[in-house]
């Protein structure tokens, strides 16, 4: 079992970017070219590793290694999304691996890729890139190739030593169920389980009950043997459940306009542990959206895109629009969920705008931009 933040560590210290590496500030594949830009790096190291696994690092700074962090992202549809785009695909999972010094809520992204064994190429043209490009590796840089293409595997050693050294050992696992518990949620109500007598999953969060169901908020839980945060939200509420053989979670979303409002089940998420020392996770989109009259949508949306031109020209809120800006995000989302494409649009441009306005309307903004690319890519 390989403990992932051991894994980057050893990537950072010992590799700079090459055939079976890269590392990235920052993707963003809520955008034409940034989602051109990933599926340009995961064909190319696909196809420079037939045999053996190669990984993007992201949230390191490019000239001197520091792990800066990005936010909780989560990759349960990023497998729908390359093989929406690419022939003969690579299995493909993002993986948030938190680190002690890092703000809550950020962690490293880890995404790992392994190659089909057969040439891998863009199926349909993506930003500037044409369909039926071939790009591999070369050093630290992704690169088309017209000519000679062919799969060799050159790294199979040196990837297998660098995972080799990630291995993880008990005394890892309780250093980190003690330091989850102790040290990075002592405000909250934490747990653990042991599955299969290998794997120790933990979980931390504001409890509560409501007709006898349990919920949580704020919501942290972790694969402790792997250094992997399974989930994180400081909005959403979640329900849990396990046996001997399996954790499952349910993700709600609350929506509604004004004071009506009404949590909706989003996703289920299982993880099924098996006596060989592997592990399953499944995930379920469950969602099924709210629709409300048309009317009432137009007339919010418009008063949205009102609001953002407001901020865009630096004026005066009065208080009645500040209400109205903080419901903005869930509101929004709303619109698109029930057939307002261009709102899509408007949250990413209100990005920045919030920003630099109010820290809580951002996290809310993300939360709803996180909810729309999972039902998107579902």
């Amino acid at each position: 079992m390989i403990n992932k933040r051991l894994l980057v560590k050893n990537l950072l210290a010992h590799n700079d970017e090459n055939s079976f590496y890269d590392k990235k500030r920052f993707i963003d594949i809520g955008q034409k070219e940034g989602k051109g830009k990933f599926l340009k790096h995961v064909c190319a190291l696909a196809n420079s590793n037939p045999k053996n696994n190669s990984f993007i690092v992201i949230g390191v700074e490019d000239e001197d290694n520091k792990i800066v962090g990005v936010d909780f992202f989560d990759d349960s549809k990023i497998q729908n999304l390359v093989n929406a785009y690419l022939n003969n695909p690579p299995l493909i999972s993002y993986e948030n691996i938190p680190f002690p010094h890092l703000p809550e809520g950020k962690v490293v992204g880890l995404v790992t890729i392994k190659s089909s064994g057969k040439v891998c190429s863009l199926r349909k043209n993506i930003w500037k890139y044409y369909g039926g490009a071939v790009f591999f590796r070369e050093g630290s840089i992704s690169l088309s190739k017209a000519y000679d293409i062919e799969l060799k595997n050159i790294n199979s050693e040196t990837v297998s030593t660098i995972e080799q050294h990630a291995k993880n050992n008990i005394e890892l696992t309780l250093d980190g169920v003690i330091d989850f518990i102790n040290n990075r949620h002592p405000d909250l109500e934490s747990s653990y389980k042991v599955f299969k007598e290998q794997f120790v999953v933990c979980w931390a969060g504001n409890k509560k009950k409501v007709n006898d169901k349990t919920y949580y908020s704020r919501v942290d839980i972790e694969l402790i043997n792997e250094q992997v945060k399974l989930f994180y939200s400081t909005l959403d509420e979640i329900t849990i459940t396990y046996d001997e053989h399996s954790f499952t979670t349910i993700e709600y979303l609350q929506l509604g306009l004004g004071k009506k409002q009404k949590y909706y089940p989003l996703e289920k998420v299982t993880i099924a542990f098996e006596n060989n020392g592997t592990y399953q996770i499944q995930s379920e989109l469950i969602f099924e959206a709210p629709q409300f009259e048309k009317k009432t949508l137009h007339h919010i949306y418009n008063a949205n895109n009102v609001l953002l031109q407001k901020l865009e020209q630096k004026l005066i809120l009065k208080a009645t629009e500040i209400e109205d800006l903080i419901q903005l995000p869930d509101t929004y989302l709303i619109c698109y969920l029930n057939g307002f494409e261009e709102a899509r649009d408007h949250m990413e441009k209100a990005r920045p705008l919030l920003k630099d306005y109010d820290a809580k309307i951002y996290a809310s903004l993300k939360e709803s931009l996180r909810i729309l690319r999972k039902v998107r890519y579902n």
